[in-house]
């Protein structure tokens, strides 16, 4: 039996090479587009109480015109792009930490969200989606006779 040397470099250098075929395998064309078209994701609280379904999506700096919200085939996506300011050639940056550029977020819609109520507000650097959920019917059983 021989010890073989563990090379942390040689096995992230693996996984990144394997990374972008293992991940994207399986996935739908909107949500691969999503993961080539972004270059930050902004950060998402989901909460959900009796009545909603409360998506809170953190996107200070923004403005409301460079934000869209759209539905289709029950998945929810966020888009829009943050822009870089202006730079000032006297100004000498240290650190630049936030995220700048062009973002999506997609979520696919519970079974009982009402998606013809979706209500969207922004305010603060906040978007708050608001999906009131439907009235679910029970399903009762019942025998049904074989002829």
């Amino acid at each position: 039996m021989s010890l073989i040397r563990w090379n942390p470099a040689r096995d992230l250098e693996a996984l990144l090479q394997h990374y972008p075929l293992g991940f994207s395998r399986g996935l739908s064309p909107a949500s691969q587009e999503l993961l080539t078209t972004s270059d930050w994701a902004p950060v998402v609280d989901i909460s959900e109480t009796p009545e909603a379904y409360l998506i809170r999506a953190e996107l200070a700096g923004m403005k409301r015109e460079d934000i869209k919200v759209k539905l289709e085939q029950g998945v929810l996506t966020l888009r829009g792009e943050r822009r870089q300011e202006k730079e000032d050639k006297d100004n000498k940056h240290h650190r630049v930490e936030r995220f700048y550029g062009s973002f999506a977020r997609s979520f696919t819609l519970p079974e009982d969200a009402d998606a013809e109520h979706i209500k969207a507000e922004y305010s603060e650097g906040l978007l708050t989606l608001s999906l009131p959920k439907m009235t679910v019917k029970p399903t009762h059983t019942r025998e049904i006779d074989i002829l």
